[in-house]
């Protein structure tokens, strides 16, 4: 099982995001006995709340599933636990340097890092925002791109 995590500041808006839209890619493709998708966040404020109502509105219109999503913290045992640690933004990335050392295996990766010639390097953090349909086209695009990713790196 190929396990993969989405980390962004609250594990509210951009994670719980990406987790639900690439849960619904790996559902499509048949990929789910496969890959393990969750989110977490890097601070505690939000832990047990469901996604945000913006990011909850987006992927409504898109006919993606969030059932059961609640925020949780980014744990020291995750780092042992999966095989993908995908952040949002450089500041999610640099925030890692507080916890245990990932596992030598880990692919630790911000999301538009398998998007070829990404015009944004980071996906801009639509709490503060607002636009959370900016945040949905570029989460969406990064995670059609860590799927494909994962698909050759494994052969799946």
């Amino acid at each position: 099982m190929i396990r993969v995590l989405f980390l962004c500041l609250g594990n509210i808006c951009r994670s719980p995001m990406a987790e639900a839209i690439f849960r619904d890619l790996v559902k499509k493709e048949g990929l789910s006995d496969k890959i393990e998708v969750d989110s977490a966040g890097l601070g505690h404020w939000h832990v047990g709340e469901a996604p945000h109502e913006g990011t909850r509105d987006i992927l409504d219109k898109q006919h993606i599933s969030y059932d059961g999503m609640k925020a949780r913290q980014l744990q020291n045992r995750d780092l042992g636990e999966f095989d993908y640690l995908v952040a949002m933004d450089e500041q999610n990335i640099s925030a890692l340097s507080a916890f245990d050392e990932t596992s030598d295996d880990m692919i630790v990766a911000k999301l538009m890092d398998f998007v070829d010639e990404a015009g944004d390097v980071d996906v801009p953090d639509p709490y503060f925002t607002g636009n959370f349909d900016y945040t949905y086209e570029l989460v969406s695009e990064g995670c059609s791109a860590l799927l494909n990713s994962i698909r050759n790196k494994h052969h799946l």
